[in-house]
C-alpha cells in the first residue's frame, strides 16, 4: 500500500511533468515510437494481407509469418539488434515493428477473406474492375477486422515500447530503467501505471473506432453482405 502512495506521490510532484524528462515528453516519445512502429508495419502488412485475401491464395503464408514473429523474443530480438546497430532508437523501433506485423497482416487478411463471395460477385456483375472491388467493397467492408487487427498491433507494442529504453533515453520505460537502477520502486511503479493508462486510452479509442465501422457497414450493407464478426473462430485463430 505504502508502495502505491508512493507511486502517487511521485506522479503528483510537479517536478516531474517539467523539463526534458518529464511526463508529458515522456509520454509524446512514447506514442511517436508507437505510432511510427506501426505505421511501418502497416504499409507493408496491410496491402500483403488485402492481397491475400483477395485472392485468397497464401493463407498458409499469413500463418507461418505471424507463428514465427510471435515466437520471436521481444528482449532478445532487440538485444540484437541493440549490439547491431549500437545505441539509438533504431534498434528498438526495427524490433517494434518486426511485433506488429502479424496482427496487421492477420487482421488484413482475415477481414477481406471473409467477405461474402455473393457481394465481390454482385459487384463484379454490375461491372466492377477487380481494383474497385477491392477498394470500393472489400475494404470498407473488412474495415472493424481490419482495424481490430490494427488495435491488438498497437496495444501490443505500446506494452512492449517501454524496451525502448534498452538502448535509448526514450519514452516511458525510462522510468522503469531509472527506477531499477536506483531501486526507485516508486518511480518504477508510477511508469508502468502510465503505460497501462496509456494502452487503456488507445484500447478505447480503437474500440469506439471498431464500433463505428461496424455500425456503418450495419447501416447501409444487408446482413448477409456483412464481414464475419470479430470473434470468429478464423479471426481468433489469426489474429
Amino acid at each position: 500500500m505504502n508502495l502505491f502512495l508512493d507511486a502517487l506521490a511521485w506522479l503528483t510532484d510537479p517536478a516531474n511533468w517539467t523539463g526534458p524528462g518529464g511526463i508529458p515528453t515522456r509520454v509524446l516519445q512514447h506514442l511517436v515510437i508507437t505510432f511510427a512502429a506501426v505505421a511501418a508495419a502497416a504499409v507493408v502488412a496491410l496491402p500483403t494481407g488485402v492481397l491475400i485475401g483477395h485472392t485468397r491464395k497464401g493463407a498458409g503464408v499469413v500463418g507461418a509469418i505471424a507463428g514465427a514473429a510471435r515466437a520471436i523474443p521481444t528482449l532478445g530480438l532487440l538485444t540484437l539488434l541493440g549490439l547491431a546497430l549500437g545505441i539509438g532508437l533504431e534498434a528498438p523501433l526495427l524490433a517494434l515493428i518486426v511485433l506488429a506485423v502479424p496482427s496487421v497482416l492477420a487482421g488484413a487478411y482475415a477481414g477481406v477473406q471473409n467477405v461474402s463471395t455473393d457481394t465481390t460477385g454482385a459487384a463484379k456483375a454490375i461491372g466492377m474492375s477487380p481494383r474497385q472491388v477491392v477498394f470500393q467493397v472489400e475494404i470498407p467492408l473488412a474495415a472493424p477486422v481490419i482495424i481490430g487487427g490494427l488495435r491488438a498491433a498497437t496495444l501490443q507494442v505500446v506494452a512492449t515500447a517501454t524496451l525502448a529504453a534498452y538502448t535509448a533515453d526514450f519514452g516511458l520505460g525510462r522510468y522503469l530503467f531509472a527506477g531499477l537502477k536506483s531501486r526507485d520502486y516508486a518511480e518504477m511503479l508510477a511508469g508502468a501505471l502510465l503505460v497501462a493508462v496509456l494502452a487503456l486510452v488507445l484500447e478505447l479509442l480503437f474500440a469506439a473506432a471498431q464500433r463505428r465501422a461496424a455500425g456503418r457497414i450495419a447501416a447501409t450493407a444487408r446482413p448477409d453482405d456483412a464481414v464475419a464478426p470479430p470473434d470468429s473462430p478464423q479471426e481468433k485463430e489469426l489474429v
